[in-house]
């Protein structure tokens, strides 16, 4: 067997082929930048939609409504069943541009839904009192939640 040597001053590919890797790597770079800058966060719905989602002004029996339907959805429920005291749902404090609403898991902890009066965006915050902590459990749209009334 021979000993190749290498020649790191030459590069990997002869200098005609240089431009050509240069420029699909720019028009590569360009087409991933542009598609992950335009996107827009409700730019599947349509402009009526969105137009009728902010006009509606929620009520305190709509953030209750769309907070017990989404509990329902994400948590399970069958131990409330046996004790209705360990799992449950209750309207908290009202500002002037929210509304608060409590769940109360049977583990003890409590998850904080903070729903904005105009937009239905609802901010979670969960809290474990026994353990001292605090963490934002994310942010929901409350008209998902919502039945459909014609």
């Amino acid at each position: 067997m021979s000993e190749q040597t290498i020649d790191f001053n030459k590069g990997f590919m002869p200098k005609r082929h240089h431009w050509k890797f240069l420029a699909s790597s720019f028009v590569f770079l360009a087409l991933f930048l542009n598609s992950c800058c335009n996107r827009k966060p409700d730019e599947t719905k349509s402009a009526d939609a969105q137009t009728e989602e902010t006009q509606r002004t929620i009520t305190a029996e709509m953030a209750y409504e769309g907070v017990s339907n989404y509990c329902h959805k994400e948590y399970d429920w069958s131990i409330a069943e046996d004790n209705p005291d360990m799992m449950y749902l209750q309207m908290g404090e009202e500002t002037g541009t929210e509304y608060q609403v409590i769940f109360r898991s049977y583990t003890g902890a409590f998850v904080y839904f903070y729903v904005d009066k105009t937009s239905g965006t609802t901010k979670m915050v969960e809290k474990v009192p026994n353990l001292d902590v605090e963490e934002d459990a994310g942010t929901i749209n409350l008209f998902d939640y919502l039945e459909k009334k014609d």
